[in-house]
């Protein structure tokens, strides 16, 4: 183990990392995504599936944030901190966990020292296996640290730091293979609260919001660094990540950013198709969501956005769109962070003031809201991560809430605390990171611990 910030361990539960919580229940099964069937066909070796128990990056193994595994338990405790398998200690930050082959990696910042860190865990046992630490003076708002979470692909990983410096190191080793500076390298403008999307890997390369002049998306060979194509021209970066998605027969990435919703060609970065989307602050956040043909985006000042895609996947057009450009007076859906969950018929998302909010999707007229979920005030946040026929909801209170969500609207079934909220906005102390799922366990941080819990139900082991 490296030497640095002494790692703290908790006691395991009685019974192990294998203690269940509760009965097993019969999950559904959601369907291996077609995009990912295509690309199979069209682009051999463009994707490799990631384990079913790993959550290799930012959205899980299909970047959709679904969690589909299964023997999960039905309920939790609802009278205590929900049990560990163990706690580690990190610094502040708000970037998620990464998991991947049996190891967590995470990144933190030092404030004292001025650092950033990249740390690499035993998913098992918590015990730290490599850090790197690099300078890394702030200037951004809301100093707190990282905010994208790693991305860990065929034996390497990738991390963004909030200043804009990435690496791509060895998994198991933490050896640098390559290394950017985004300020340096691109003459990057940091936007407000600095660089947060989370890049995405596309066969051999590693496409990334950058930003400088020309270069609002960057591809990279993943493997050596090279720069392979840029795209985009807008000197607002944004924050939300690129997704690979399919229309019309044809894979493209998605880039929405403040100043209009982007669809490029993953192999040369060529547009194919624009619709203008002036966001104010740059806020935006939320990972644009697809549903057949159609993409929904939402933003916390201007509202919602549904598009329908053509026929050929070379065009796009407005459906239906807000009609409100105020955070407080909001006639759809104002998110502030969180992506929210879109059917063929209904949307679930988290609105400017902690509202959680149903939708029609096909119109985008609101059907219930409540904040029995969360709470009231501006930024309020909750994580929304569907698993089978329920739904998980990580609070910025730190809970953990089990509970369905449908046209009639919010049904909860249970909740526990998972983490402590540790850092203050406004009068309320938050958890603003997304946590992770697998090894049927949920994996989460503040600014002071990481810690694994395990979900598995009775007369299940987690994954290993």
């Amino acid at each position: 183990m490296e030497s640095g910030c002494a790692m703290m361990l908790y006691g395991q539960p009685e019974n192990g990392p294998s203690q269940s919580l509760e009965s097993p229940r019969h999950q559904g099964r959601i369907r291996f995504p077609r995009l990912t069937v295509l690309l199979l066909l069209l682009y051999p070796g463009l994707v490799e599936p990631a384990r079913g128990d790993d959550w290799p990056g930012w959205g899980g193994p299909q970047r959709d944030l679904v969690w589909r595994e299964e023997g999960i338990v039905e309920r939790l405790p609802t009278d205590k901190l929900l049990p560990r398998v163990w706690s580690a200690e990190v610094g502040e930050g708000y970037s998620g966990p990464a998991v991947a082959d049996g190891h967590v990696y995470i990144t933190d910042r030092i404030r004292q020292r001025g650092t950033e860190r990249v740390l690499c865990l035993d998913a098992e046992t918590g015990n730290r296996l490599w850090k790197h630490e690099y300078p890394a003076r702030y200037t951004v708002s809301y100093p707190a640290g990282p905010r994208s979470t790693p991305e860990v692909h065929d034996g390497l990983v990738y991390t963004i730091g909030a200043m804009g410096h990435m690496f791509c190191f060895e998994a198991a080793t933490g050896k640098i293979v390559w290394s950017k500076d985004f300020v340096q390298d691109y003459g990057t403008e940091l936007a407000i609260w600095g660089m947060v999307a989370s890049p995405l890997v596309v066969g051999e390369q590693l496409i990334t919001l950058v930003g400088g002049p020309q270069a609002l998306v960057v591809s990279f060979d993943r493997k050596t660094g090279k720069e392979l194509w840029k795209s985009l021209n807008d000197p607002e970066v944004g924050y939300s990540p690129p997704v690979l998605l399919e229309f019309g027969g044809k894979p493209q990435v998605i880039v929405w950013h403040p100043r209009a919703i982007s669809s490029i060609n993953p192999e040369d970065g060529s547009l194919l198709w624009e619709v203008p989307y002036r966001v104010q602050a740059g806020l935006t956040v939320p990972m644009p969501r697809k549903v057949g043909n159609r993409l929904f985006v939402t933003s916390f000042y201007n509202g919602p956005r549904m598009l329908e895609i053509g026929p050929q996947g070379k065009s796009a057009k407005i459906v239906w769109q807000g009609n409100s450009d105020s955070e407080i007076q909001t006639d759809g859906l104002h998110s502030i962070m969180a992506t929210p969950w879109v059917t063929e018929s209904h949307i679930y998302g988290v609105d400017s003031y902690g509202q959680l909010r149903g939708l029609d999707a096909r119109t985008g007229k609101r059907l219930w809201e409540t904040t029995e979920a969360t709470g009231k005030d501006r930024w309020w946040n909750a994580f929304i991560i569907p698993q089978g026929d329920r739904f998980f909801i990580h609070n910025e209170q730190g809970e953990l809430i089990i509970a369905n969500l449908s046209p009639k609207g919010y049904e909860e079934l249970s909740r526990a605390l998972l983490v402590e909220p540790t850092r203050q906005v406004r009068r309320r102390m938050t958890i603003w990171s997304h946590p992770a799922f697998a090894m049927q366990s949920v994996f989460a941080r503040n600014d002071n611990e990481i810690v694994r819990v395990n979900l598995a139900a009775q007369g299940n082991t987690p994954s290993e």
